[in-house]
């Protein structure tokens, strides 16, 4: 028989662990929209700042709600099998 690792899943880690790829997720979209509103700019609206600025906005945004999401999941709790049309 194999010994498995049957050590505690404590809800302070598994939040840490949350934030940490949420901040990780903010960064990487902040800089996919700023690059992507960079492109735009350059091809279609002769260098401006607006479209980078909309860019890294509508990144920013997107990790926002990926993140509450997570995060909202993990802090409910669970539901009881009586009241599951309400979760």
């Amino acid at each position: 028989m194999a010994a498995t690792d049957a050590s505690p899943v404590y809800v302070e880690d598994e939040l840490g662990r949350r934030w940490d790829r949420c901040l990780t997720d903010g960064l990487l979209k902040f800089g996919g929209g700023i690059l992507l509103g960079s492109v735009f700019s350059l091809l279609f609206f002769k260098k401006r700042k607006w479209p980078i600025i909309l860019g890294g906005g509508f990144g920013i945004g997107m990790a926002y709600s990926n993140c509450e999401r997570d995060i909202n999941n993990l802090l409910q709790p669970p539901c009881s099998p009586p009241a599951e049309e309400k979760c």
